[in-house]
């Protein structure tokens, strides 16, 4: 099946639509041998790649340049430097054409015997194309290999200093791809990240930066299905189809060479073997090709192509529509961005808000208030948050906030969880970072303490493990009315039930929907950076926690929302949506409702600041030393997490008495209900 083809189909757009016009770039992709062993590479390329060009299809490509004058040659690989016939090809190449592309792994530039490259470059007047696809070091050595990020920046000063990006005949662009199953954000708006960063941190220029969405085939392909991503990432290539694209798809203009000689479409289809075929049925080589006789011929496709045409569509040369091509907030790298944007620069602090989501009008339970106090005043007014999602006990435990800002609740925590104790923020937004990290020195002062007992992180919420959060290391996770932000949600409460201990509690304040949010919504700027436009449905809430193996949580609180600008309320309609705290923890024995076993519950009234009773959710009110008639899973959320010692549990699971009749407690004006069971 061809989803390719379907997907033309259904936008009633014609196959005759991809067909190929007059060839004006040859690209020779010189084989599979690479110093780097990259995780998206589509061609497998590594050390052991044995697939070489030779001498004679290096000169048959020259004869068929001095015979077809074409606009652009365009070598790759593998690292296509390391090919025995490189430097000839380009020598020789260079005067039949117009513009003559070499793509670099850059790291290439420093092997032995490769150190005089960057000279060799700017004497033939190469236009570089070089990989970099983020401009942290994290992120790229996690993708290329370690100590690849330093590498790179090594070889992209020697290129600056031979004069590359420095002038027009001396082009250096950069290439971006996503790390995972994400389509790239706006290619202009990641070339102000990526100049910001390169030219603050390393003097580093660069000319373009060039957005490429990963293939699904071979090694990124097989790195999918053992993530079990293939399914999800074929979705959303599909729902981010854009027919805009399809006009100025490369496979139309281009015409790749494989290392012996046969041609394709693209080098995507060389990679799957997917060869042009003369009438015979035989695979057309560049020795034989007469290039008019592909003009007009339907072109090779398959599902695979529905990454070129996603979003804002992708090539070898970049993204192919402008971001005004496609403004909905509809895949995960742009909502991302999106959200990036709004929080940091949009935002100046949190009256510039439109709507009650992110705004807490709880009053702060003590100790909360009192270490409100304590804090910067920078840090309270940039900081956007819909509850107070401090849980008590913290004392000497360690906590993670997802989605921390300006770190306004890790330094509530660090102050309640003392020296003994650590709380860590993990953000994407580096505005928001850069607030809370310039306080920490003042802060720990105001505490009284003598060790620092916070570390801000960026990082992605969806990817724990990237910003160094280990397995079962966390005894409490908090969040602010961030989660309803994230693009990939099932992610979040994995990572979340993957990092907290046995036992461990989340607790977090977010905004739910009464009904799940239509894609007009979502794809509004405004509504999805106010915490709107992503909010989960709370019944879709319940299934995908259900899913990361939390059957039961618990709500702590809920306030209905208000919405007084005109054009976003008349964008909602009939949506509701409630800010709402909840608990839920990580048990192996919970059950999908609520059980009898006859268990009695006592709280013994020595949780500080709560002597007299404890509400464990909206219709769980302990009362101290009053026994309580509770469920199996109430009764194992008291006894195997650290609210253990302040309650005796009476009784075990031995004897069954059916389900326990216990629900939510009553709401009104149509309010969300409770958890997925008591």
């Amino acid at each position: 099946m061809n989803a390719f083809l379907n997907v033309l189909e259904k936008n009633r757009i014609g196959r005759s639509a991809i067909r190929r016009a007059g060839l004006t770039t040859l690209q020779v992709n010189m084989g599979d041998l690479c110093n780097q062993s990259c995780a998206h590479c589509h061609i497998e390329a590594s050390l052991k790649g044995k697939k070489v060009m030779s001498r004679k299809v290096v000169d048959e490509i020259l004869a068929f340049l001095k015979a077809n004058k074409l606009k652009t040659l365009d070598i790759t690989g593998g690292a296509p430097e390391l090919n025995p016939h490189f430097e000839y090809l380009v020598g020789a190449a260079r005067p039949l054409v117009g513009e003559l592309i070499v793509r670099s792994n850059l790291t290439v530039l420093l092997e032995q015997g490769k150190e005089h490259l960057p000279e060799f470059f700017r004497a033939n007047r190469v236009h570089l194309i070089c990989s970099l696809p983020c401009y942290t070091k994290e992120n790229v050595d996690r993708q290329r290999g370690a100590g690849v990020f330093e590498k790179s920046i090594k070889a992209l000063n020697l290129l600056n200093q031979q004069g590359f990006a420095g002038s027009r005949e001396l082009q250096l662009d950069l290439v971006y791809n996503p790390l995972g199953a994400d389509l790239p954000g706006a290619q202009e708006a990641l070339r102000a990240d990526y100049t910001k960063a390169l030219e603050a941190n390393y003097g580093i220029s660069f000319n373009r930066l060039l957005t490429i969405t990963n293939v699904p085939i071979k090694r990124f392909g097989d790195s999918l299905k053992a993530n079990n991503e293939a399914e999800e990432y074929s979705q959303l290539l599909e729902n981010s189809f854009n027919p805009s694209t399809l006009a100025t798809l490369m496979c139309r203009t281009f015409l790749s060479v494989g290392h012996d000689g046969r041609v394709y479409d693209c080098d995507f289809n060389l990679a799957l073997g997917y060869a042009l075929e003369d009438a015979d049925g035989g695979s057309m080589t560049i020795g034989e090709l007469d290039p008019r006789e592909l003009e007009g011929r339907e072109i090779m496709t398959g599902g695979h192509c529905l990454a070129c045409t996603a979003g804002s569509g992708s090539g070898c040369q970049g993204a192919l529509t402008g971001e005004s091509a496609c403004p909905r907030v509809n895949d995960k790298k742009d909502a991302k961005e999106t959200v990036k944007e709004y929080y940091g620069k949009v935002l100046k602090t949190g009256k510039d808000l439109k709507t009650s989501a992110c705004c807490s009008v709880e009053t702060f339970p003590e100790p909360v208030k009192t270490v409100l106090k304590n804090i910067e005043p920078e840090i309270l007014a940039k900081f956007y948050g819909c509850g107070s999602p401090i849980p008590p006990l913290l004392e000497g435990r360690k906590v993670l906030d997802l989605g921390s800002g300006t770190g306004r609740d890790v330094y509530i925590v660090s102050s309640l969880a003392g020296e003994t104790g650590f709380s860590t923020g993990i953000d994407m937004t580096e505005e928001q970072l850069a607030v809370a990290e310039k306080h920490k020195a003042a802060q720990m002062k105001r505490f009284g303490f003598r060790r620092c007992n916070v570390a801000f992180k960026k990082g992605y919420i969806e990817d724990l493990k990237e910003a160094g959060i280990g397995d079962s290391s966390q005894d409490v996770v908090i969040s602010n009315c961030v989660i309803n932000l994230s693009p990939e949600k099932r992610k979040v409460f994995s990572e979340i039930f993957r990092v907290l201990k046995p036992g461990g509690e989340l607790y977090f304040s977010d905004v739910f929907a009464d009904r799940r949010v239509p894609e007009e919504v979502k794809s509004d700027p405004v509504l999805y950076g106010e915490c709107l436009g992503g909010a989960l449905y709370i019944e879709d809430f319940r299934r995908i926690l259900r899913e990361a193996g939390c059957p039961d949580y618990r709500v702590v609180s809920t306030r209905k929302l208000t919405v007084d600008d005109p054009r976003l309320a008349a964008a909602l309609g009939n949506i509701a949506f409630y800010s709402m705290t909840i608990r839920a923890f990580k048990l192996a024995d919970l059950e999908d409702i609520c059980e009898d076993y006859g268990q009695v519950a006592y709280y013994q009234g020595t949780i500080p600041y709560h002597q007299h009773q404890f509400a464990l959710d909206d219709h769980h009110l302990f009362i101290a030393h009053k026994p309580m008639l509770v469920c199996g899973n109430t009764a194992a959320m008291l006894s195997g997490t650290r609210y253990g010692k302040h309650f005796r549990v009476v009784g075990d699971t031995a004897v069954h008495y059916g389900a326990f009749p216990c629900g939510p407690a009553p709401r009104k004006d149509g309010e969300a209900g409770g958890g997925s069971c008591c």
